[in-house]
This record gives C-alpha cells, sequence and structure tokens, in this order.
C-alpha cells in the first residue's frame, strides 16, 4: 500500500508499504522530515514529471558492512600508485552537482535543483557527507549520502575516470573502520556494489543498526 503523506511530521510503519518498497508519496524535503526518514531506513525519489517525492524503504537492504569490503587486486594496485588523493568534506557541492549532472539524461533521474537544494541543507547541518577523489585540483569521482550516528546512508557516485567511485567507497569503509561506523546502506543492488562485498540483510536487522 502506498500512502499519502500530509503536513503532519510522521512516516507510516514500512511493513506495510508496497512489496517493491515504495512507501508513500508526497510530504517534504524538510531537514527535520529526511532526518525522521533515514532514522527509520526510508529514503526519497523526486519523479520531475509529478513533480512529487517518493519515499522507498525496501525490506531487504543491500549494505556494506566496513570490515567486509572487497579490494581487488586491480584496486590495490590502484590505490599504492597513489595518482589520486581521496577526501572527506572538502568539496560536497562539487561532488553532488557532478552526480545529479551525469544522471540528468538517464530514465528515471531523480537528482534534480530540488533534491540537491536539500542534500545541500542537510550538509551544512552536519547531516550529509561527501568523499572526493582528486586528480590534481580537479574532482574527477566521490559520493555522498547522509550521515546519521554511525551509519551512512549512499545516495550517489560518479567517476570521471576510471575507478574513481571505487576508490571513494573504499576509502569511507576504511574511514568507518577506523572510527566505529557500523553501516553502509547502499539502497539498491548493482553488480558493481555487490563485487565490493555488498549483500542483503533483512529490514529489521537492518534497523537494529541503525537504532545502536
Amino acid at each position: 500500500m502506498v500512502f499519502q503523506l500530509t503536513d503532519k511530521l510522521t512516516f507510516p510503519d514500512p511493513h506495510y508499504g508496497d512489496p517493491d518498497g515504495l512507501l508513500a508519496v508526497g510530504g517534504d524535503l524538510s531537514i527535520d522530515r529526511l532526518i525522521l526518514a533515514y532514522s527509520n531506513g526510508i529514503f526519497p525519489w523526486y519523479d520531475f514529471r509529478e513533480g512529487l517525492i517518493h519515499w522507498w524503504c525496501p525490506m531487504d537492504r543491500f549494505v556494506i558492512f566496513p570490515d567486509e569490503i572487497h579490494i581487488s587486486h586491480s584496486m590495490r594496485t590502484l590505490i599504492n600508485k597513489k595518482k589520486y588523493e581521496v577526501t572527506i568534506n572538502q568539496a560536497f557541492c562539487n561532488v553532488i552537482q557532478a552526480c545529479g549532472k551525469l544522471r540528468m539524461e538517464q530514465e528515471g533521474a531523480w537528482l534534480g535543483k530540488t533534491m540537491i537544494k536539500a542534500f545541500t541543507e542537510l550538509h551544512k547541518q552536519g547531516f550529509a557527507a561527501s568523499v572526493e577523489v582528486w586528480e590534481g585540483e580537479q574532482v574527477v569521482g566521490g559520493l555522498y549520502g547522509v550521515t546519521l550516528g554511525r551509519c551512512f546512508f549512499g545516495e550517489s557516485m560518479f567517476s570521471l575516470v576510471p575507478s574513481a567511485s571505487k576508490l571513494a567507497l573504499i576509502h569511507l569503509a576504511q574511514f568507518f573502520q577506523k572510527h566505529g561506523g557500523v553501516m553502509i546502506d547502499c539502497q539498491f543492488e548493482t553488480s558493481h556494489l555487490k563485487s565490493m562485498g555488498g549483500r542483503y540483510i533483512s529490514y529489521d536487522e537492518y534497523m537494529t543498526y541503525i537504532e545502536q
């Protein structure tokens, strides 16, 4: 069942959403609503055609645990070459703008001005972060997502050079390992993320990590 949100700052129980994970439509992208959403494993996609926010909460969650990140031989070789520098929160706007630009022509594109503005505000309040991959003074790859407690909720990533987004994800996982992070939410499975250690857990197990 898909619920229609009102101005009231609440979400329905995710267990009663559609089987594909669609839970609700409507509402807004205020900081308070976004924090409430991610605290319950819910994330937004913005439908340009309808001008409507869709809220998703799949019951099977595709995640990466930091100590399970898989680093292939080719990625280890690339890291050891030290061709690229990787940073955290040094160019959030560059990363989110690049993610939006690269996906704007794709079917189902959702990262437009409205979403970019909302997540930039989250970043300013300390609830969203970016990882940047630099070649000289140019950002050539990276990722961004929401940060709550010891969990990172990945939103999007991009690469302008081969394997830049993989470098960003590896750096994030290693940073989490060192600083007590417990889970990286990937939202949906891709072959790219599966090859790096992504796996499914149930929504109820997923919520235990968020509640920690």
